[in-house]
């Protein structure tokens, strides 16, 4: 089996073990036994349970910065552009949240939030950032975003939208559209004012 081919095979053999149970009960032998290699073969692709953790966390990350590079339709009007770069952010990050709920957990935090996983995720996010910053250029050459207003800037704007609908709005507000996010990203959350109620206190 190619190198590639056996290090998805562990990835997904982790993911099963780190979804059934918490993870100080599971174990690299576990993780081994599941996927059907020695545990030595573990330690070819992995520098221990806390990288292993990590990579399946963050497994299809790299697909969706891709994505967001050359699967977003430059020519599309940008509000689409948009739509498109937020459906795939929001369902890697719906696919992926209760292990990144897991990382942000008190009784995981010294495992699995060590210097090096968070060094790892900065410079995950870092990418991220990078690939909606060029949607987010497309936009501002068009004239729909400010051009006081850096790319980069806005994507992490963006981000933060998305983040808030998935981690706070979901659990205890009516859920967000996509395209109302997108309108209050675009236009605000102002209401239109009515032309007599202009310049009125």
């Amino acid at each position: 089996m190619a190198g590639q081919d056996k290090r998805t095979q562990i990835l997904e053999a982790a993911e099963r073990e780190f979804r059934a149970g918490r993870f100080h009960e599971i174990t690299m032998d576990s993780v081994a036994a599941t996927a059907g290699v020695g545990k030595g073969t573990l330690y070819l692709y992995f520098r221990n349970k806390d990288d292993l953790f990590f990579q399946v966390a963050t497994s299809g990350f790299d697909e969706v910065c891709n994505l967001l590079r050359g699967r977003v339709d430059e020519q599309a009007p940008f509000d689409a552009q948009l739509m498109q770069a937020a459906t795939a952010i929001s369902s890697f990050f719906r696919n992926r949240r209760e292990f990144f709920d897991l990382i942000q957990t008190e009784d995981a935090r010294a495992a699995v939030s060590c210097h090096r996983a968070k060094s790892a995720w900065i410079t995950k996010r870092r990418l991220l950032v990078d690939a909606l910053a060029e949607v987010m250029r497309r936009g501002r050459e068009k004239g729909l975003l400010k051009k006081t207003l850096p790319p980069r800037t806005a994507a992490v704007l963006f981000l933060g939208l998305l983040r808030a609908r998935s981690r706070d709005l979901e659990r205890d507000h009516p859920a967000l559209e996509t395209a109302e996010l997108i309108g209050v990203f675009l236009h605000g959350a102002a209401a239109a004012i009515p032309d007599h109620a202009r310049g009125r206190s």
